[in-house]
Parts: C-alpha cells; structure tokens; sequence
C-alpha cells in the first residue's frame, strides 16, 4: 500500500455517465450534454485493436460539445494502449480510461476487461505506458473483486500498485464480477453491491480519487455517498442505466451537486434541439432513428409519452427527414394526450 498524500480535490469526476456498451455513442453523448453541462461523459469501451488496425476515425469521433468527455479503452498490451491514449489526448479527449471490469466471456477471450484484476502487474504496466505517453489523467474502472471472492485485501493491493503506476482516479463498481456462470446482464444484477468496500478504499487511500459505480438510481443515493452520509466521503459517482433509461434524471444533477443553474432548456426545447442535430447528421448519412432511440426516455411519465415513443422507433419513417418525423411525433403526443385527458373527464363526470 502507498504512503497517504495530501488530499486532492477530484471533483471532475463528481458525477458521471458510465460507459456502456452499444447506448453511449456519440449521439448519446450528444443528448447527454444538452440534460447536464457537467456531468462527465465516456465512449462505450473501445478495443485498442479496433483504434490501431480499424477505422480510427470512427471510433475516435466525436462532438466537441461532449466536453468534458473521456474514452473507454480495452486492452492487455501496454504498447498499445500507451499509442491510444496518445492518439485519445491528439483527438482531444479529457481522460482516458482502462476496463479492468466487464466480465463478457468474449472479453476474457481477449485478456482484458475483469480477468485483468487477477493481474495487477499487468495492469500496473499498462497504465505506466498509458501515463508516459500522454498527459491527460489516466484513469481505472474496476470491480471489487472475482467470482466469489470476499477478502479486501486482494482488491486494496491491486488498487495499492496500479496507483504506484501513476493512475489517481479509480471508478469502482461495487460489485465482484463473475467470471464463469453469470451473463453481462446478470453481472449487473446478482452479485452483491458492498458499498463499504468502496469506502474503505478511500479510507485506506485518501490521497486517490475514489468514484463509485453500481444500482445507483437516485439524487438522494448520489448525494449520500458525496456527502459521506454513509461513512467516508468519495470523490464521485457513476450512474450507468438509470442516465440512459430516465435521461431527465440528469437535468437535477448541475444545481444539486455542481451548484450552478439548472439549464433553462424544456423537455420541447431539447427534442427540438436534438431534431436539429438528427438534421446535420442525417446530411452526413446517418439515419435520424438511429440518434432517436437514446432519447426515447425523455418523456417518461408524460400524457402521450408512449404514442411519442412509437413514433420516434417507427422504422418505416427512416427516410423521412427528421423536422417530419419530429411533426408526426408531437402529433401523436398531443392526440393520445388529449384523449386520456377526454377519458378521464368522462370518468370524472359520470
């Protein structure tokens, strides 16, 4: 374990959207940043392979509203994870992050992802690399532990010599990952969320940013573990389905745990807003539908919300230009309003 240091204040990462596999695309990202200006975003996890021998472009692209904005790597190879998180901080990226947590079989195919908690050598090596060739943070997002391990002190010794390797900032899912017998899906749900192991970490390595991941769903949830209300305080939060799923979840997060004013955008404003950006892309090929199934959770608990909803997922309308699908959506919305609002009238006035 390292000497404690002065404390630092991490409060970038105070609150975050989790990376997450085929939701947080660029578009995502995009929708995101109109619902919070400073929560911190990431890229799905990208391969390095994808990055050195794929269509770079692709997978590095992104919108310079995103800011502040960090890219999700996978990889074993310090080499090549050190040439990608140069080529992240050449593109403009504000951090760039290891997966030492997704438990997918295909993953562990791989070498990278969970398995690599079994090897903190390995990952102290690729962050080294990471460090040197760049000088954006260099950060780890990690679970508490494999399969049915319970001991802290496998967990404190790889967070202990990754952090002597030069990462300061570890997002912790709160959660061991199972390697064998538990789908991605499941890895979310059934093993136990231990909160306190994340605390001990910060209480055993004060000088380290400690952000926590995991059945997060609530501001009151958020606050609790920022403010200490639960023991030690940690440095930040990370929210992954709950963002995606309920995205006006994020319009509480600028006044109450960044202290500045809440945005003055409406639910209206920002469609309109994202009907705009749906036009510029689809003048670049891509289909409005595509960039419309992130935002379909914007008018939850709405009257019309689910006539929206099918307007917006309605593949036949993929040609249409976006303004037009945009039209037959409100349309609908209105419609079905007004006409849960004639019923429950009628129910009323009988």
């Amino acid at each position: 374990m390292t000497a404690p240091e002065k404390s630092t204040t991490y409060s970038q990462w105070t609150a975050c959207v989790a990376p997450m596999l085929d939701w947080t695309d660029r578009h995502c990202r995009y929708f995101h940043r109109l619902l919070s200006r400073h929560a911190r975003l990431y890229t799905e996890m990208v391969h390095t392979g994808a990055i050195l021998h794929g269509q770079r472009q692709r997978f590095l692209q992104f919108n310079e509203e995103e800011h502040p904005l960090a890219l999700q790597l996978g990889g074993s190879e310090p080499a090549d994870l050190a040439r990608c998180a140069q080529l992240a901080q050449e593109a403009g990226y504000d951090e760039v992050n290891l997966n030492c947590g997704c438990p997918s079989e295909r993953v562990q195919r791989g070498s990278f992802g969970a398995c690599l908690m079994a090897e903190p050598a390995l990952v102290s090596d690729c962050v080294k690399a990471m460090v040197d060739a760049c000088s954006i943070p260099v950060t780890v997002k990690h679970r508490i532990g494999l399969d049915q391990q319970q001991s802290y002190g496998p967990l404190r010794d790889f967070v202990g010599q990754v952090a002597e390797a030069g990462c300061r900032v570890f997002i912790v899912h709160a959660r061991n990952a199972w390697l064998k017998g538990l789908s991605p899906k499941e890895n979310r749900e059934i093993p136990p969320l231990r909160y306190e192991v994340v605390r001990q970490l910060k209480a055993d390595f004060p000088q380290l940013g400690i952000v926590v991941n995991g059945g997060i769903a609530t501001l009151a949830q958020m606050q609790a573990h920022l403010q200490g209300a639960e023991g030690q305080r940690l440095d930040g939060v990370m929210v992954g389905r709950e963002a995606y799923h309920n995205p006006w979840f994020l319009t509480q997060w600028d006044t109450a745990l960044f202290g500045s004013p809440p945005s003055a955008l409406q639910r209206d404003a920002i469609e309109e807003e994202m009907v705009r950006y749906m036009a510029r892309q689809q003048a670049a090929g891509v289909s409005p539908l595509q960039i419309a199934r992130h935002m379909l959770g914007l008018r939850n608990g709405q009257p019309g919300a689910k006539a929206w909803r099918q307007v917006w997922s309605d593949h036949r309308l993929k040609e249409l230009p976006a303004p037009a699908i945009a039209a037959q959506a409100r349309q609908a919305r209105l419609r079905n309003a007004a006409g849960i609002a004639h019923s429950e009238a009628g129910v009323t006035g009988s």
